[in-house]
């Protein structure tokens, strides 16, 4: 008796159960069947200024900066100045140990012997043609011919003493000059030194351009030095203005003039890209370092406060634009308007559309 009801409750439960599974699956399906409403938003147009610009990218540079090399081939001795130091023009910025070369040395040596000997000779044969000329052997004229002798020899063995100085020790007493210094050639920073005391240094000459000792500029003339796609270059023009941003400088833009455009590209990764240059205006309080990374914003057209409405909002069809003007609740019609210049974000509108009314900006579903 019991198990027939047991059975009959179980029954009656699993009848239960599947009836709640079958309405609560249907009224879920039902649920997910019915889609939410879709209620349009929108924005009304608005005063904005309109850049269009192309990035150029490229580094700062000072305007001229000038390597310093050596006169002489040799042994660096001593270095008086170390990168970030100002330096005059004619300031002594090295000294170089001469190394004198083998054969140069010899022949030095051996035209300081002959140019002794000749005058040693010449200094005999003056002393006697000196006596013969007080017994009025021999004439002025003469005296005069082995007197001029005398004083070539005499500047032959100051040429050869001073040429043996200036091979071996690069720098001459009688003269006060000495090439074994490396002096700036202008005034400036000093950028840069490549070498150390006891590097080895090469001269420049016709042939060499000689190891730089040390590079200088003047940092108070900066340039921006980059590059422009040939897409964007026929759109620019010497005058034009620059905005540039550093990387190195946060929140620290310079102004720029644009003042060189290279009449021949360069290929690069594939694209044709030709260089420019721009003077730097710089600021009071901000140092520049040499080869800075930087962008410059060449600004190819401008509109101040000019309606607009975002590029997004529009509708383009068979080579005409329109926009949804809002009409009533949750109505819009379709208008043709003409636009003008665009930032890529935001666009001018020239005509169709007027100021306050809403146009369709996007959709919010609910």
């Amino acid at each position: 008796m019991i198990k027939k009801i047991m059975r009959r409750v179980f029954g009656i439960l699993m009848i239960l159960l599947l009836f709640v599974s079958f309405f609560g699956g249907g009224y879920y399906l039902y649920q997910k069947s019915e889609e939410p409403p879709v209620v349009f938003s929108s924005d009304t147009p608005f005063h904005s200024d309109i850049v269009n610009k192309t990035v150029a990218t490229g580094s700062i540079v000072p305007r001229k900066e000038i390597e310093l090399k050596s006169q002489v081939s040799g042994v660096v001795d001593e270095i008086f100045v170390e990168p970030g130091e100002s330096v005059k023009e004619g300031q002594v910025i090295a000294r170089i140990k001469i190394i004198p070369d083998v054969v140069a040395l010899n022949n030095a040596e051996n035209r300081l012997q002959t140019a002794v000997i000749n005058y040693k000779n010449a200094e005999k044969e003056i002393e006697r043609q000196g006596e013969l000329y007080e017994q009025n052997v021999i004439s002025e004229f003469d005296y005069n011919q082995f007197l001029l002798s005398f004083n070539l020899a005499k500047q032959d063995v100051e040429a050869a003493e001073n040429n043996l100085e200036l091979v071996k020790e690069g720098a001459s007493r009688k003269t006060g000059n000495a090439n074994n210094l490396v002096r700036a050639t202008a005034t400036g920073m000093v950028l840069d030194v490549p070498v150390e005391e006891g590097n080895f240094v090469i001269e420049t000459n016709t042939f060499n351009d000689g190891t730089t000792i040390a590079a200088v500029a003047n940092m108070n003339e900066m340039i921006f030095e980059g590059k422009v796609d040939e897409s964007e270059v026929g759109k620019i023009k010497e005058g034009m203005d620059l905005k540039l941003t550093i990387g190195a400088l946060e929140d620290v833009s310079f102004d720029a003039k644009l003042e060189y455009i290279s009449p021949k590209g360069v290929e690069e990764e594939g694209a044709i890209q030709f260089e420019i240059k721009a003077a730097i205006q710089l600021k009071e309080g901000t140092f520049l370092r040499a080869a800075y990374s930087a962008n410059a914003d060449i600004v190819l057209d401008k509109r101040d406060s000019v309606l607009s409405v975002k590029e997004k909002w529009l509708i383009f069809e068979d080579g005409k634009t329109y926009v949804e003007v809002e009409v009533g609740e949750q109505e819009f019609d379709k208008r043709e308007i003409e636009t003008g210049l665009s930032d890529g974000i935001n666009i001018e509108i020239v005509s169709g559309l007027k100021e306050g009314e809403k146009v369709k900006s996007g959709t919010v579903t609910s």
